[in-house]
């Protein structure tokens, strides 16, 4: 199956014969004639000579919704923010200002919906049921008691040894005037274990999310719903976001991203182009 342009894709533009830049068209015809947001964004691919499956390389959006979006169609990017999102990508690789086409988008759907509450919006939509990680905590209580206990049988067993070498010398005292003293070894030290480690903050919560292979769009909100961040994250770049009780992070592509909570990498199956909403909270990694 073909994923770069069909030969109407190739076709020149219907109104102007010779088109070097997008943008220089849209100044040209008259708002009723202005191409909608997906076909402005298909226009602009053609001109720049890239096919639907270079854009997909570049931007990490899944070849079906370029195609979606290309055509009017939004349903499949899962809601007006997730549009948006794709939109500015795509519009970015296409060498389009992606603020007239969002400004655009927003008039033909009723414009941008009222804030809605965090906490409601994330755990509705949460798709993977949260998992409750190890007890840090109790390991290391555990393992303390562990080290006591070795310790103690340790000193107990040497004691006794002490004491069937006196009686063993109290035995042999009149057979020979000249004993030889037992050299004592010092019981051995208890190795660290591995689950005595630092326990994850308890104050405050730390999220922190790279994108060492690729790009992705991604959102951040605090406690409070508060928004933290919201655009795109470039190749190699990395943000930190910290709060004393919770963060919501949408994840564009979560294929693309790590992630880390309180200093541990969540490990994921997270796929290329994948859309995740997660919450972390104090005491958390509750996952990977």
């Amino acid at each position: 199956m073909s994923i770069g342009n069909s030969p109407e894709d190739e076709r020149p533009f219907d109104d102007v014969s010779d088109v070097s830049d997008v943008s220089d068209v849209s100044d040209d015809v008259s708002e009723g004639d202005r191409p909608s947001v997906g076909r402005a964004l298909k226009q602009a691919r053609i001109a720049a000579g890239l096919t639907v499956d270079d854009v997909t390389t570049a931007t990490r959006v899944r070849i079906a919704i370029v195609h979606a979006i290309e055509a009017d169609n939004f349903e499949p990017c899962g809601g007006d923010v997730y549009a948006r999102g794709h939109i500015r990508t795509l519009a970015r690789a296409v060498h389009l200002d992606p603020a007239p086409l969002i400004t655009q988008y927003d008039a033909e759907h009723g414009g941008r919906p009222a804030p809605t509450p965090a906490a409601p919006l994330f755990e509705a939509e949460r798709i993977r049921p949260e998992r409750r990680g190890p007890n840090w905590t109790a390991a290391m209580v555990a393992a303390i008691v562990v080290v006591i206990g070795f310790v103690g049988f340790t000193m107990v067993n040497g004691g006794d040894g002490d004491k069937a070498n006196v009686a063993d010398g109290d035995a042999t005292a009149g057979a020979s005037e000249s004993t030889t003293p037992k050299s004592e070894k010092p019981a051995p030290e208890p190795e660290p274990s591995d689950s005595a480690i630092a326990a994850v903050p308890q104050d405050k919560v730390i999220v922190k999310v790279s994108a060492p292979d690729g790009r992705s769009w991604i959102s951040a909100k605090d406690h409070s719903g508060r928004l933290l961040f919201d655009g795109l994250l470039a190749q190699g770049d990395s943000k930190t976001f910290e709060d004393s009780s919770k963060i919501d992070l949408v994840l564009g592509d979560a294929g693309a991203i790590d992630l880390f909570v309180n200093g541990k990498k969540i490990e994921d199956d997270w796929q290329p182009g994948a859309v995740e909403r997660l919450t972390y909270t104090k005491g958390d990694p509750q996952a990977g």
